[in-house]
């Protein structure tokens, strides 16, 4: 019994991990597509990162710049498809990570020669959200003591020119 039981838990490990492989496998990296793009140009690819900046309106079309980690480029889309992503990373905010598969140019004509992702289909994977600024209690006790001695210095000064 335990034999199968141990067949069934690494026959189902091994089945998770190469479906998750191939998931991953389906998208590429943006660097990838600046680093190639001779070869690539024109190619319908899939690409998923972090909606970035905010979002350019341009009639009925719209910019969006996405981030994976590894560079970031800007994508052509409807509105009605832009209209999905709902948070642009910052400062203050983690975007929504987007997967979008649609044509990659090198260098498009259509909007000035720049490198672009003109979107076919666009699919939030995971809703963006705000980040919680934690500032470390080492830096307020050094803020907190150079004012201390700025204020001394300054009490010196002032008695010293009074003198």
């Amino acid at each position: 019994m335990r034999k199968i039981i141990k067949t069934f838990i690494l026959i189902s490990l091994f089945l998770a991990a190469s479906i998750h492989t191939t998931a991953e496998a389906s998208t590429t990296d943006i660097n990838e597509l600046i680093e190639n793009a001779k070869e690539i140009d024109g190619s319908k690819i899939t690409i998923q990162g972090e909606a970035i900046g905010e979002r350019m309106t341009r009639g009925e079309y719209s910019w969006i710049n996405i981030n994976d980690g590894t560079n970031a480029i800007g994508i052509w889309l409807k509105n009605i498809d832009a209209d999905q992503v709902t948070c642009y990373g910052n400062y203050k905010y983690i975007g929504d990570t987007i997967q979008i598969t649609g044509t990659f140019y090198r260098a498009c004509a259509e909007h000035g020669g720049e490198a672009d992702f003109h979107v076919d289909s666009i699919q939030v994977i995971k809703t963006g959200y705000e980040v919680k600024e934690q500032i470390p209690a080492g830096k307020i006790i050094i803020s907190i003591s150079m004012m201390m001695v700025a204020a001394l210095l300054l009490l010196f000064y002032m008695k010293k020119i009074k003198n």
